[in-house]
């Protein structure tokens, strides 16, 4: 029976490159995958397109994950945006920022990447064998000798846990990783999914479908919760919200969902305008075309569905001037405009879910060399860890720069 200096479980983007990192220094790796194929995960983030990481400091990076994001200092030191972005030059993938933020491989396409990964990883005589689920660690009780899969025990002297989290388990993320850290006495948290669509008890969201509206705050409208909050473009469902910003968001409500029923929220969609910059806004408008209904003045800030909800809500006749409503009903618009109240009920869970909040907690695992304090030989990366970002390339530098800590098998 071969015996390998590394086995490697999973190959998301944290996988391949533990995989690669250890393989160009010389070790032995077979990287073990329960797909049929590599990458099934990676190819589908960020629509397809990839979203590598982006071009924030490394201090601005860790903190958008929170107070955890200290963790991440030795593996954005080792590899940072610059160095991923040099990684993938190197094997053949030039990369850049068409907005100054986002990195994208230059084909917007996963695909791009994975194809060079895994050829990277041919040239380096890196073993990979797919179809194989691992189970079980194989150990001493002091190190890892091993991983069972359902039809084949394979030796290794390492062994880096990849196998990511909990979301859209249709492209294999389920949980494998978790009871193997339990096995030699790793703790793991709760686990909720997030970066998800989400459900809302208000039905008018289903007469704004046909709406993105850009750069609307929201936050948790509950006393303790109140510092919960996110910014990006939202767009209304049949049933709820979704975009970026309630991407971002979900990561804090899923585990309040948890907890209460419904969470309220509030959201300003019109760009960070106030009570005074609304009146202001209207008056001038008015000035331009005095014959304006209400209806016509709030589509000067919103789309034509949702200015029409937001009137009902207010209980304001749309073809009413506005000097002409109640002055109460002309009021609760206007606050309506700065804070519109949504109730969010639900979610779809994991298969939808782009990633999961929790993992293996982090005090168990040296941050300078991805090893678990608990048994020798052990690593994890990724995903399977209790930390995770917001959109726009974090999880996917995070995966890639912990994958190459993990790798160096310090």
């Amino acid at each position: 029976m071969s015996k390998y200096d590394l086995i490697v479980v999973g190959s998301g983007a944290a996988g391949m490159m533990a995989a690669i990192t250890a393989a160009r220094a010389g070790k032995s790796v077979l990287l073990l995958e329960k797909l049929s194929k590599i990458g099934a995960k990676l190819k589908a983030t960020g629509g397809g397109r990839c979203n590598l990481t982006n071009t924030l400091s490394n201090e601005d990076f860790m903190a958008r994950f929170g107070r955890d994001g200290r963790f991440m200092t030795p593996a954005l030191d080792a590899l940072d945006h610059k160095a991923l972005m040099a990684f993938f030059k190197d094997i053949g993938v030039e990369s850049h920022a068409p907005d100054g933020y986002r990195v994208f491989p230059i084909t917007h396409s996963s695909s791009t990447i994975i194809n060079a990964m895994e050829q990277e990883m041919q040239n380096l005589d890196v073993k990979v064998l797919c179809s194989q689920k691992v189970e079980t660690l194989e150990h001493d009780g002091e190190k890892v000798t091993g991983v069972n899969t359902l039809t084949d025990t394979f030796r290794g002297d390492n062994v880096v846990i990849a196998s990511g989290g909990m979301g859209y388990p249709v492209l294999g993320a389920e949980g494998d990783g978790y009871p193997m850290a339990e096995s030699v006495g790793h703790k793991v948290t709760d686990l909720y999914p997030a970066m998800m669509p989400l459900k809302t008890k208000d039905t008018w969201v289903g007469n704004c479908r046909a709406d993105t509206i850009a750069k609307v705050a929201m936050h948790v409208d509950m006393k303790k919760y109140k510092k919960l909050s996110a910014v990006g473009d939202l767009i209304f469902t049949k049933g709820g919200i979704r975009g970026p910003v309630v991407l971002d968001f979900s990561r804090e409500i899923t585990p309040l969902l948890s907890k209460y029923e419904e969470v309220p929220v509030l959201a300003n969609l019109t760009k960070g305008m106030n009570e005074e910059q609304i009146r202001e806004h209207f008056k001038k408008e008015q000035a331009k075309d005095p014959h304006r209904n209400t209806l016509q003045l709030v589509q000067t800030l919103l789309p034509e569905s949702v200015s029409l909800e937001l009137c009902k809500l207010a209980e304001v006749d749309p073809a009413l001037a506005l000097g002409n409503q109640v002055g109460a009903a002309r009021d609760k618009l206007i606050k309506l405009l700065v804070w519109t109240p949504l109730t969010i009920n639900g979610h779809d869970g994991f298969k939808m879910a782009m990633i999961t909040r929790g993992g293996i907690h982090l005090k168990e695992i040296d941050p300078y060399t991805m090893r678990s304090k608990k048994i020798n030989g052990l690593y994890f990366c990724g995903e399977v860890m209790n930390i995770d970002g917001p959109c726009g390339g974090y999880n996917l530098q995070w995966s890639f720069a912990s994958g190459y800590l993990a790798g160096m098998l310090g």
